[in-house]
């Protein structure tokens, strides 16, 4: 099995070890992964701003690196989101579409492509808050969002409790935006904020000394919000924890 390795844009800048434990913990498993090293964005930032046209150059070169691979994996529910349901800048050939198809993200290819059981490697002796970002909540279905009537399922808190000396804390309104939303956060600067004050506050009232996700670019807002009022949380990506990183 050949995997794409795709790291998204505010991984490689600010969070560069989430990409190398994602390529380690996939290596773990015996896959044979290769990371394309001209890759560059999935165009989600155009997407989200209304310039989707001039995201296409961007979807045609990310089609081109990862089209050789039987799965392209990324450590990012709204990447992976954007490229399922939003790569349609350029023309829908057979290539485009496999691609979309074939694109996963971490905890969904661990759970439901190669259905892992244990984390040997594991051990996280910590209170850890899960922040299920919005696109992998509802877009690529992560998690049963609370207004839904149905089962309850957690394919990330599936995975976590796989890990020795975890402790979950659940907060009171466990998938509430935080306010980050991408270039939300720009135009909205005083609504994000809030959100994200009242996200990070109600992890430290449940009892978290970690916040954990699949999805840096949330816990990014988050870790600003609490260092600004002054609450005392860690934030860290699942990868990091899966691969057996301990604090």
């Amino acid at each position: 099995m050949r995997i794409g390795l795709f790291v998204p844009c505010y991984v490689d800048a600010f969070e560069p070890e989430v990409g190398i434990a994602t390529l380690e913990l996939l290596e773990r498993f015996g896959l044979d992964v290769d990371y394309p090293f001209d890759q560059t964005c999935c165009g989600q930032p155009m997407t989200n701003t209304g310039c989707h046209a001039e995201a296409a150059a961007t979807e045609a070169l990310f089609v081109k690196n990862f089209a050789p691979f039987d799965y392209v994996v990324a450590p990012s529910g709204s990447c992976v989101h954007q490229v399922r349901e939003h790569l349609t800048a350029i023309p829908q050939t057979d290539e485009v579409k496999a691609v979309r198809a074939k694109t996963f993200e971490l905890v969904e290819f661990l759970h439901d492509i190669l259905k892992v059981e244990e984390f040997p490697w594991a051990e996280f002796p910590h209170r850890v808050g899960y922040h299920g970002n919005c696109n992998a909540l509802r877009g690529i279905h992560h998690a049963r969002p609370s207004e839904l009537n149905a089962p309850f399922f957690s394919k990330p808190l599936d995975l976590l409790k796989k890990v020795k000396g975890i402790e979950i804390m659940a907060p009171a309104r466990p998938d509430e935006c935080c306010g980050f939303g991408g270039t939300f956060s720009v135009f909205e600067p005083a609504v994000s904020a809030k959100m994200g004050y009242d996200k990070v506050s109600d992890h430290a009232q449940a009892g978290a000394e970690y916040v954990v996700s699949a999805d840096s670019s949330c816990m990014m807002h988050q870790k600003g919000c609490a260092e600004r009022i002054g609450v005392p949380l860690k934030f860290i990506h699942i990868a990091r924890i899966l691969n057996g990183e301990t604090a």
